[in-house]
């Protein structure tokens, strides 16, 4: 009996083996359209809902300074601008999905002529118009194509919950649904990610832990863990330390000087450890269910109409593109890919961080018809420059491309991680609520 079960484990082994195998023959960076994959058929339509480029942190300097033994480095464009540097990363981001989608066939490898059937609609921040254009000027330079944006400081209800005077949301509901994933005690968050935090101090610190600075002399910043803890609303140490993290990411992506980075106490390798504050906060706050649903069901139920109007190849009511567009691009924030991460039950690891929305990440749905049927499928991906490409601004190209992987959609992915088109439909209108689509 022992030599069965250790036999039936083996097995079991071995086929987990061989399938990590068949995914690994299976790399992500290989782009496969209708000349390499008759199988597929021919790739129709593609949806990318984006994050802006690398910007300059939102966060009041002045506050995050009393946690930290020395100022934080200052900017040369105002809080919460794309850079210069994140124009020219999503510039290149352009260039590469022109590129990618020319080898998949849905557009042309040059020229105008396929701008007319590229959309791009953009959130009315600074950074994500700018993102939009960066992306354009990459997708088809020279040929105007339009970014389509309301005026700055416009909410826009694509990518913003905006129930009419927030009516439709039941805040107490939002709360459980936070709450209720981490045991409805903010104080076990923390302790969850101490090892994290304590890392975080040092950093902040330059000086070992707060006895080796008086020893030293050195006046002892405020510490994170001294911030007082809520529930209503929800504060924790954690919060601010996710702003923390996120802020030296830029700082790392914008290609700033080794010393400037976190005091130069930051390298690659501290970034990946300390990123994981600001995922972990990213998951908690915006992809419980509810408040996941809240935020994103308006983009999808839009997304999915011009999904569905590609298909029919006739006008359809919501959709944000015409039938003969093949390209829709959604330039939004973080909290739009974690809201569709957490409505969808999506989720990744890329560049070695799961669930990560670096600057310039996105997800890219695409619509496949298969040859000589009306068979139709959708491929999700998710993709984003790692961190190195953006602080280096490396060029890229199917050669030398971003990170991209393939993303199982709970309810309708298969073993190839395509979804039949109307299941796709099902699982998208299963992970959106009505009552947020306006």
């Amino acid at each position: 009996m022992h030599r069965t079960h250790g036999g039936s484990f083996y097995l079991v082994l071995c086929f987990w083996l061989s399938a990590a195998c068949v995914l690994h023959a299976q790399a992500p960076h290989v782009i496969v359209g209708k000349s390499a994959s008759g199988d597929r058929g021919e790739l129709k339509f593609v949806v990318i809902v984006s994050r802006h480029g690398v910007r300059s942190p939102t966060g009041k300097t002045d506050q995050l300074n009393q946690y930290a033994q020395q100022p934080w480095p200052a900017w040369n464009v105002p809080p919460g601008y794309l850079t210069e540097h994140g124009t020219k990363l999503m510039t290149l981001f352009g260039a590469y999905d022109r590129e990618q989608l020319a080898a998949q066939g849905l557009l042309s490898p040059r020229g105008c002529a396929d701008a007319e059937h590229i959309r791009i609609v953009a959130d009315s921040d600074q950074r994500t118009r700018e993102t939009g254009k960066a992306l354009a000027a990459g997708l088809a330079p020279g040929c105007a194509i339009k970014v389509t944006a309301l005026a700055e400081g416009t909410a826009d209800p694509l990518f913003h919950f905006s129930g009419e005077g927030g009516k439709h949301l039941d805040k107490d509901l939002a709360s459980a649904a936070i709450l209720g994933r981490i045991g409805a005690n903010p104080k076990d968050l923390t302790e969850a990610y101490r090892p994290q935090l304590e890392a975080l101090e040092e950093v902040l610190r330059g000086c070992g832990s707060a006895a080796e600075c008086v020893k030293m002399s050195t006046p002892v910043p405020q510490s994170l863990f001294d911030i007082p803890v809520s529930v209503a609303p929800l504060r924790t140490p954690l919060g601010t330390a996710a702003t923390m993290a996120e802020n030296l990411l830029l700082e790392y992506a914008e290609g700033m000087e080794a010393e400037k980075v976190g005091w130069g106490r930051v390298d690659i390798h501290k970034l990946r450890e300390l990123v994981q504050l600001h995922t972990a906060n990213v998951d908690i706050m915006q992809r419980a269910s509810y408040v996941a649903r809240a935020q994103s069901s308006n983009l999808l139920y839009h997304a999915l109409k011009s999904m569905e109007q590609a298909v029919e190849e006739h006008p359809v009511a919501g959709a944000l593109t015409k039938p003969d567009d093949r390209l829709l691009i959604l330039s939004g924030h973080d909290s739009n890919l974690a809201a569709i991460g957490g409505s969808l039950g999506l989720s990744w690891m890329i560049d070695g961080r799961r669930d990560d929305t670096p600057p310039g990440g996105a997800l890219v749905f695409e619509l496949w018809k298969a040859n000589g049927s009306e068979a139709w499928s959708v491929r999700t991906f998710y993709t984003a420059q790692s961190l190195d490409q953006m602080r280096n601004a490396t060029p890229l190209s199917l050669a030398n491309p971003p990170e991209r992987v393939p993303v199982f959609v709970p309810g309708c992915s298969r073993a190839d991680f395509s979804c039949d088109w109307k299941a796709f439909q099902q699982a998208v209108r299963a992970g959106t609520d009505p009552t947020f689509v306006k």
